[in-house]
């Protein structure tokens, strides 16, 4: 089994050495996104849940390249700066599902590239 690698515009570009995501199989692990708007490559303001809105339409502009949406997430992990925000990202990311939630994982970490508050990955099926 192959992988392929997920190049889209529809998402920042990666700042790193690593791709935006990679297809392996009927899985997509979608490296963790920050909140920087493609089209302006500007950070979100500073605030938890308008970045974890831009980190999901990130994570979103990466499926719609494979023709794909946020019904094919199985599972995201949230790194925030700051775990008393959980209530606001919560409800942030919880207004991009209908129904069926994917698995989660949130955690604190100390510090995000770019100094971001919130910074979501995802892996996704193809089905």
């Amino acid at each position: 089994m192959g992988k392929k690698i997920i190049n889209t515009e529809n998402a920042p570009k990666a700042i790193g050495p690593y791709s935006q995501a990679v297809i392996s199989g009927n899985l997509i692990f979608i490296s963790g996104q920050l909140p920087i708007n493609p089209d302006s490559n500007e950070m979100a303001e500073a605030d938890y849940a308008e970045q974890t809105k831009q980190c999901m339409k990130n994570i979103i502009g990466i499926l719609r390249e494979q023709k794909l949406g946020v019904g094919n997430i199985l599972k995201t992990t949230i790194f925030m700066k700051d775990l008393s925000a959980f209530q606001k990202v919560n409800e942030a990311y919880a207004g991009f599902f209908d129904k069926d939630f994917p698995g989660r994982a949130c955690v604190e970490i100390s510090r995000l590239p770019k100094d971001a508050l919130v910074e979501i990955e995802a892996v996704a099926a193809i089905f």
